[in-house]
């Protein structure tokens, strides 16, 4: 051994566990990283404009890989500007560790420069938090950081850094690359579950969250569609499964199919795999009850603390999502049906996903998902952030296998740009659309600076309609006509891209967005469709006059 640097020792675990990017805002507070990066080509380091993009970023990156995603930022403002991507992996279950360089360790506690308590500040929104003291511990505690935020439920790791401590020169042994932990479902826990589908006369699956991959999405898809089994997608994870299986049922959340939630209410088995049946799957846990009496609901999970915590299981399951998925599409069971409801299920969600023309709408955002769809390929990336303008493309649009979904479940605002960053350094060969919000857009559109800066290919829909949508609904459906606090002033955000070396169009009426469409898809680089919409139409399924017709207080 020879001495290292606790930054160079950093860097060296974050190499040998197969890091190959990291997302950051420099600081002096981690310059020691960031010397030692310098000589690590192995490791990619994109330079984002503000540490919630950063966040943003390693969130996406986790989700895409499964690995988790690498965020450093600097004390203060920067840690807590971070928070939010911070929060937004841990109500998705992404895998992630957040890096925080922090004042000297002789220094805390006399309130020095920007410092924070880190560990009691993101204690409760993370699975770890956690600061490391002596440079000779680094190995240990990345180690336990990518097993904490991989294993079981995974989630967010933050580790905050004493500048002085990465300056330290000292000898201390690597530790190995920290390998994914797999857990097979018990035999006989599975042979209960094909004992309750016998005896099921309308079964139900709900997918996607925790630990769920390409694998599971394969080989549960194969088990669905041989049972006939209604397959619906936990809030935001549509590509759970891809959407062409036929007995995809749709998805939960916000604004989802009424006849989807009536098959919901009258399922006598509910099998939720990966899905924590959080408030928006469940609209508020009222879809199923924590208690859910008539049904009976298997649930697996690949954290036992999951299992049991707000819902009872009667037959609880924890395993890893890939090895539960295989076992159940490679059992045999010749006694079990086949349920014709997967297939009632899967036409109903065509009907519903199918746009039909509005009248008197200038520019319809349906018709616009329905261009996009004809156009772009299934291995599109789409992401969003959060605002009644997504409900056009959680309803319309198509999604393939994973990952082709990059959307926060936490529904925090600002996410689209920052995941298309991501994705678009990921994905350098598919198509990358960040969907957005005029609002929405705001909050993280500076990250079009690392777009550019990085030569991203993505394209741009921003749905502007001068409106805090989602809050003007609200706002309407509780004290109508009394707007305030909603409206939005905009600048041009076609001149904006275009001030980042990008394309961009403005597009008024529905017929001229697919010309826009065809030229931004003959480019490159970034391309961004300027949207101008009336804030009359809310969202997918109504408009504000009849939100103010059906208000008592109106």
């Amino acid at each position: 051994m020879t001495k290292r640097t606790g930054g160079q020792i950093l860097v060296d675990q974050l190499r040998i566990n197969g890091c190959d990017r990291i997302f950051t805002v420099p600081g002096e507070s981690f310059l020691a990283v960031l010397d030692a990066l310098h000589d690590t080509p192995e490791i990619a380091v994109t330079v984002c404009r503000q540490e919630g993009g950063v966040a943003y970023m390693a969130d996406a990156d986790g989700k895409m890989t499964g690995r988790p995603g690498i965020a450093f930022v600097t004390r203060g403002p920067g840690a807590t500007n971070a928070s939010a991507g911070v929060h937004v992996a841990f109500q998705d279950s992404t895998p992630m560790i957040l890096f925080i360089g922090d004042v000297a360790r002789g220094d805390r506690n006399r309130e020095g420069f920007q410092e924070i308590n880190f560990p009691a500040f993101f204690g409760p929104v993370a699975k770890w938090a956690a600061r490391i003291d002596d440079a000779a511990r680094i190995p240990e505690f990345i180690a336990r950081a990518y097993r904490v935020a991989t294993a079981g439920r995974p989630g967010p790791v933050v580790l905050a850094l004493p500048e002085d401590m990465l300056r330290d020169e000292v000898d201390v042994p690597d530790r190995p690359c920290v390998p994914a932990l797999c857990e097979a479902a018990d035999p006989g826990a599975i042979q209960a579950l094909f004992e309750l589908l016998k005896q099921a006369a309308s079964p139900v699956a709900i997918v996607g969250g925790a630990d769920w991959s390409p694998r599971a999405a394969h080989h549960f898809a194969n088990f669905a569609f041989r049972h006939g089994i209604p397959v619906a997608a936990a809030f935001r994870r549509q590509d759970s499964i891809d959407n062409k299986c036929g007995v995809y049922a749709g998805q939960l959340g916000y604004g989802p199919n009424p006849k989807l939630q009536q098959r919901i209410r009258d399922a006598d088995l509910i099998l939720a795999v990966g899905a924590r049946l959080g408030e928006a799957t469940t609209d508020g846990y009222t879809l199923i009850t924590p208690d859910h009496p008539g049904q009976t609901l298997v649930h697996v999970h690949p954290d036992p603390n999951e299992l049991g915590r707000v819902y009872h299981a009667d037959l609880p399951i924890c395993a890893d999502m890939g090895e539960f998925a295989e076992m159940v599409d490679d059992w045999s069971d010749p006694d079990c049906i086949r349920f014709s409801c997967g297939e009632r299920a899967h036409k109903e969600w065509l009907d519903w996903s199918e746009p039909k023309p509005r009248d008197g709408v200038r520019l319809d955002l349906g018709l616009c998902v329905a261009a996009m769809r004809a156009k772009l390929p299934d291995n599109t990336i789409i992401c969003n952030g959060a605002g009644n303008f997504s409900g056009w493309w959680h309803r319309y649009w198509r999604y393939g296998i994973m990952p082709t979904q990059l959307a926060p479940t936490s529904g925090t605002m600002g996410y689209g740009v920052p995941a298309a960053v991501a994705a678009a350094l990921r994905f350098k060969d598919r198509p990358v659309v960040a969907v957005a919000g005029d609002g929405d857009f705001l909050m993280n559109g500076q990250e079009l600076a690392t777009a550019a800066q990085y030569a991203c290919d993505l394209l741009v829909i921003l749905v502007d309609n001068g409106s805090y949508g989602t809050i003007r609904m609200h706002q309407e459906r509780e004290y109508p006509k009394r707007i305030s606090a909603t409206n939005l002033a905009n600048p041009d955000f076609a001149a904006l891209a275009r001030a980042h070396g990008g394309w961009a169009a403005t597009v008024e009426k529905t017929e001229d967005f697919e010309p826009a469409l065809d030229e931004a898809l003959k480019l490159k680089g970034i391309r961004l469709i300027h949207c101008k919409t009336d804030v009359e139409q809310i969202s997918n399924a109504t408009t504000i006059s009849k939100i103010r017709g059906k208000s008592k207080k109106a």
